[in-house]
């Protein structure tokens, strides 16, 4: 047994060596800057032997009493091999993986196993060759490492008393390796971060311990004041709601967010409200944002509405854009709140604020809506249905891997709106097309090569949308409804900065009757878009969003969540907290998009812990809800959208 656990040892971190060795040269030109290839090996190491130290615990510790024995050497052997091949699936894993996320494999990894239907088909129909390749690699060197790490007994059996010593000098060594410091917190992945690029941050772990590190942190809801440090709870609520515009006593001091918000807009009635998020559509790919040419029909539309040119998304998945849309809910390193468990009811969202008004709520999707607990979430909290796919009236002429096209999801869109009756509806509509495989209809567009691309599903989104908003322009539903077109987040969101905040920007257009026609330069976030809904659509209410109403006035600040960093941009300074780290500061320049490291201005590095501290506490004790129905007034003010008044 000693020498197969010497073995696997040897094995493991020669392997893991040269994976990290071949990952830093193949990203030298983010990896040099940063400081080069030593930093990511000697942290690595340190990682490494950590992981392996846990792995080899129990069968280095029986080794001097059973190690020249048959079947402990035959288990011990079995074992070896598991974990080897849980090694090599994951490095193989892991170049794609970059290329998607631009991080190693995480908790997304083990995310998508509970959606194996649409990964699969993702991975077959877009990823064939990567795929084949990768399982080439897998058994090749799976096969290598069964060879190498086949069962050997002990040579002889150590007498009793230096089993003793051994087994006591194995437990030190293991411990020490294991813990893999002598300082106050043991090793963690922080422990090797030297960059504030944090995709070179993460080649120092393996991708097993990443992954692993994700599962732990899955199992229990993380709460921002571990990840981040505290503050006075009293503060805390002082800072957000300042921040907010809310002055004076609470509304009610049990839910300290909750205010009462006038609308700006006075319809006879109020309006219908279509939300439609559309898949992955950064600015990048937005002409009129400043990104590539792939979108006349967005650029067209922008001309008759109320454009904000500089708005950003709160994460980089959609389940956390449609946490912001649907809830008006600040980002936390934990999970969105459509997959923790104490938000599956009684947790606050637009269609549970407007089913007080007489609204009807329904999510409609071209996917599964089972994916992200879509499902479960919005109909536990204020949708009255929820339409996927298989519940579609109109039947998709195209369905790729993730669902049906964005034209097919529109069509369902426009059928359902001219079917409505006279009472009001919240709708949310999601597309899936702008995704990999990157899969779309023929015959709509004219590709570029490859046709399997970003940039052409990104032109197909586009053509799609500008279908949908010419039909609906001359359907009877136009004149009574406000529509807001947004993205959930950018596609595949990298960066050589802690917080890549270019790849937050995101197109954000509302268009319908009162919306002012305007191109707005201010910086906004996701979590500002519900109210603004609300007040142009002439809802009064009270809630408990800490977004701003536009038509009253601008934050000029964005909320940001990368991984575990948390990111706060305000005017041209961005705040970034790390986890068990001090915050830093940098000067954010659009023209070249860079981050220069500043002095840490005290007063933004509290207002962003606030930020960060905030949502922790209210999902942890549930106070982001409608406590009292009564408290909903039911008239609309008489300001006229536009207002500079800045108080809610």
């Amino acid at each position: 047994m000693r020498k197969l656990t010497w073995r696997f040892l040897l094995l493991t971190l020669v392997f893991l060596t040269l994976c990290r060795v071949g990952l830093s040269l193949w990203l030298w030109s983010r990896v040099q800057p940063a400081g080069g290839l030593w930093p990511i090996l000697l942290g690595g190491w340190r990682i490494d032997l950590s992981l392996l130290a846990m792995v080899c615990a129990v069968p280095a510790l029986l080794s001097p009493w059973l190690g020249h024995r048959q079947w402990p050497t035959c288990i011990t052997g079995w074992w070896y091999r598991l974990w080897w091949l849980l090694f090599v699936l994951l490095e193989v894993s892991t170049p794609q993986f970059l290329l998607e996320y631009d991080t190693r494999p995480n908790r997304l990894y083990v995310e998508y196993l509970n959606s194996p239907q649409e990964v699969s088909a993702m991975l077959w129909h877009g990823y064939k060759g990567v795929l084949l390749l990768a399982l080439l690699g897998l058994a090749v060197l799976g096969w290598a490492g069964f060879r190498w790490l086949r069962a050997q007994r002990d040579a002889v059996s150590l007498k009793p008393w230096l089993r003793v010593v051994v087994t006591a000098v194995a437990f030190v060594v293991l411990f020490l390796a294991a813990r893999g410091t002598l300082e106050h917190r043991p090793l963690n992945a922080s422990k090797v971060a030297f960059s504030d690029d944090a995709m070179v941050n993460a080649l120092p772990l393996n991708s097993l311990y990443n992954v692993i590190h994700a599962i732990r942190g899955m199992t229990n809801e993380r709460s921002a004041a571990q990840v981040y440090g505290t503050m006075p709870e009293a503060d805390m609520h002082q800072l957000v709601r300042s921040a907010a515009g809310m002055e004076g006593p609470m509304l009610d001091p049990s839910h300290p967010s909750m205010h009462l918000q006038q609308a700006t807009a006075t319809p006879a009635r109020p309006l219908n409200l279509v939300v439609i998020v559309e898949e992955s559509l950064g600015a990048q790919y937005i002409g009129t944002l400043g990104g590539q040419p792939l979108s006349p029909q967005f650029d067209a539309l922008a001309k008759d509405g109320w454009l904000l040119a500089r708005a950003y998304a709160t994460g980089t998945r959609s389940v956390r854009g449609l946490e912001a849309l649907s809830t008006g809910f600040l980002p936390t390193p934990a999970e969105a709140v459509l997959k923790l468990p104490r938000s599956q009811s009684g947790f606050f969202t637009l269609a549970d604020l407007l089913g007080e008004f007489g609204y009807r709520s329904r999510f409609l999707y071209g996917g599964e809506a089972h994916f992200d607990n879509m499902k479960s979430f919005f109909l536990g909290n204020g949708f009255d249905e929820v339409i996927d796919r298989p519940r579609f009236e109109v039947k998709p002429g195209f369905v790729g891997s993730w669902g049906a096209s964005d034209e097919d999801m529109f069509n369902e869109l426009h059928h359902r709106l001219m079917q409505d009756d006279g009472q009001p509806r919240f709708t949310m509509a999601f597309s899936v097309s702008n995704h990999s495989p990157w899969e779309y209809p023929a015959g709509r567009i004219q590709p570029s090569h490859p046709a399997a691309s970003v940039e052409n599903t990104a032109r197909y989104a586009d053509w799609s949308l500008g279908q949908f908003f010419a039909r609906a322009k001359q359907s009877p539903y136009w004149e009574n409804t406000v529509f807001l077109v947004v993205a959930d987040h950018d596609s595949r969101v990298f960066g050589a900065s802690l917080v890549p905040v270019r790849h937050f920007h995101i197109p954000a257009l509302i268009l319908g009757p009162g919306v002012p026609v305007q191109r707005d330069e201010h910086i906004v976030s996701q979590i500002d878009l519900p109210p603004t809904l609300l007040s142009l659509i002439g809802i009064s209410s009270a809630h408990p969003m800490l977004g701003v109403d536009l038509t009253r006035g601008h934050p000029d600040r964005a909320i940001m969540q990368y991984g575990d960093n948390h990111g706060y941009l305000q005017g041209d300074q961005l705040l970034v907290l790390q986890p068990q780290q001090p915050a830093e500061q940098f000067r954010y320049q659009r023209d070249g998009e860079t981050l220069t490291s500043t002095t840490v201005d005290p007063a933004l590095a509290k207002l962003a812990l606030a930020h960060a501290l905030w949502p922790s506490w209210a999902y942890t004790q549930q106070r982001y809800a409608l406590p009292d129905r009564h408290l909903q007034p039911q008239t609309a003010a008489v300001a006229p959208v536009g207002s500079a008044a800045t108080e809610k």
